[in-house]
């Protein structure tokens, strides 16, 4: 006998009532659509799931110059990690990254020269420290404008305090730059090397023995030396230009000379002089005459060794204005340019090598579109609404950035131990903020050689130098005189960095 609930739901349905909760519903149409599941119809069209945007052509632009950035700054941060971690991926390489420590016996004869306009401020004591070396074999060739009489009187001064060691030479050339001094120069010289040093540097007085050593050691026919600035603290912009050499020298050439092609530094390098003779001295008409040196030494096959001991480096300091970083940063660049106009990179014997050429040679181009579209993605994310996928996009190359700040964190701090100079909780701070408005001024830099290579503006903006790398001179001290140094000796220093990638 049915209950009366059953009695009860019989009625109800019969009345035609909803039905109750639980009774189950018929299939919905499958031409139906659904809430959230999209539509079936249409999958025949096109690719299988995938649809192209609907945005307007100015929303592509954006959107791609934004995604173009991306790349490009992820591409150059991995790149210059990668570079800068070199010397310090396995103990064997960084052991082989420094001079020796028991030089061999002297076996070249040397020439430095020593090109000065419009440093009398600072050129005096670089002679008077140069004729220091204690190597037996060596001559000391100042060269200096003859519409400079002040730069020249205080290089005929050294001269005459050290008769044996220096000559004076006076560049009459219009317009002058480095590359015609140290070619004049070069036509008299007598040494077996050639070295090349500038007005402001301290060199430290063992190093001549070092670099004789490195080229009986490993018949080499160019050996770079470690260059470093040292007033970090002078400038917001300064820490970061001090950093900047630091890994050049101390790790990225290192990787050039195993790749077998270097751009070389403008000083503390030496060549022989057969192969100056051979390539007639430095090319006069480029902004950058050591890149275009290295390359050109590279193509040609010639063997370069670069080694850094950090107690034996040459010292020097960074520009003095911003506007004088600009103009040194924009030469630079520039110069790259015209390097990379020439084509004798071209000559590499290796596809791999032609590549590093022409990405390095490159990177002002790349450093100038990425300066000009920083700006305008900026301007995107903060008026448009970014979709999901490219806001993304956009974060990848903060990754490498972070790790990349991380390195230059041990490497400031390893500088600061290597070099007994105090670092500071705010600059670690100045690292931080700086980040940002350095990357911003390496574009503009790079957009201005690029401006000024459209133009053809070819005239050689003059980096400016005070001494303020060098010891305060004591009062009745003469401002000539150089420094004491302690006896140097090349051993291992602890390296904070000896951990990060290395398989030790």
């Amino acid at each position: 006998m049915p209950s009366p609930l059953t009695h009860l739901a019989t009625s109800v349905l019969a009345a035609g009532e909803p039905e109750p909760l639980l009774t189950p519903q018929a299939p919905a149409d499958p031409t139906q659509v659904l809430p959230n599941r999209g539509s079936t119809s249409g999958l025949g069209d096109g690719v299988p799931g995938f649809s192209l945007p609907d945005w307007s052509p100015l929303e592509w632009i954006g959107y791609s110059g934004l995604v173009l950035v991306t790349v490009l700054l992820t591409a150059v941060a991995v790149s210059t990690l990668w570079w800068m971690l070199h010397a310090w991926r396995s103990k064997d390489t960084l052991e082989g990254s420094r001079f020796s420590d028991s030089p061999l016996d002297a076996a070249h004869s040397f020439t430095l020269l020593v090109p000065g306009r419009h440093e009398e401020e600072v050129m005096g004591q670089t002679l008077d420290r140069l004729a220091q070396q204690d190597h037996p074999d060596f001559e000391i060739i100042a060269i200096v404008g003859h519409d400079d009489p002040g730069t020249e009187r205080v290089a005929r001064e050294a001269a005459a305090r050290h008769p044996e060691l220096i000559r004076v030479i006076v560049d009459s050339s219009v317009p002058k730059n480095k590359p015609k001094a140290l070619n004049l120069a070069l036509q008299t010289s007598r040494g077996e090397i050639v070295g090349v040093f500038d007005a402001e540097d301290d060199v430290h007085p063992r190093l001549l023995t070092l670099v004789d050593s490195r080229f009986t050691e490993t018949d080499a026919d160019v050996v770079q030396g470690g260059v470093q600035l040292m007033n970090f603290q002078s400038s917001w912009w300064s820490l970061r230009n001090v950093l900047e050499y630091y890994f050049w020298f101390r790790s990225r050439l290192h990787f050039h000379a195993k790749e077998k092609f270097i751009p070389l530094g403008g000083n503390t390098v030496f060549v022989r002089k057969e192969w100056l003779d051979w390539s007639e001295g430095w090319d006069a008409s480029c902004l950058a005459e050591d890149c275009e040196l290295g390359v050109r030494l590279s193509s040609a096959g010639a063997k370069v060794v670069v080694a850094y001991s950090p107690e034996v480096v040459t010292r020097e300091e960074t520009p003095g204005t911003f506007v004088s970083l600009l103009k040194q940063r924009t030469r630079w660049n520039q110069g790259f340019m015209q390097v990379y106009g020439k084509g004798e990179w071209r000559q590499l014997p290796t596809l791999r090598q032609r590549l590093m050429a022409r990405y390095l040679l490159t990177m002002p181009f790349i450093q100038a579109a990425t300066g000009l579209l920083i700006p305008i993605s900026v301007v995107l994310i903060l008026t448009v609404k970014v979709p999901t996928a490219i806001a993304l996009v956009s974060f990848v190359p903060l990754a490498p950035t972070l790790v990349l700040l991380a390195v230059e964190f041990t490497g400031l701090h390893e500088f600061g131990k290597t070099y007994g100079q105090k670092v500071r909780v705010r600059d670690y701070a100045r690292l931080v903020w700086g980040l940002l408005p350095y990357q911003i001024f390496l574009a503009l830099a790079a957009v201005r050689a690029v401006w000024r290579q459209l133009r053809g503006m070819n005239a050689w903006e003059k980096t400016e130098h005070s001494g303020t790398h060098r010891p305060a001179v004591a009062p009745g001290a003469s401002v000539s005189g150089a420094p004491s140094s302690p006896p140097v000796v090349v051993g291992q220093p602890v390296d904070a960095l000896a951990t990060v990638g290395s398989d030790r």
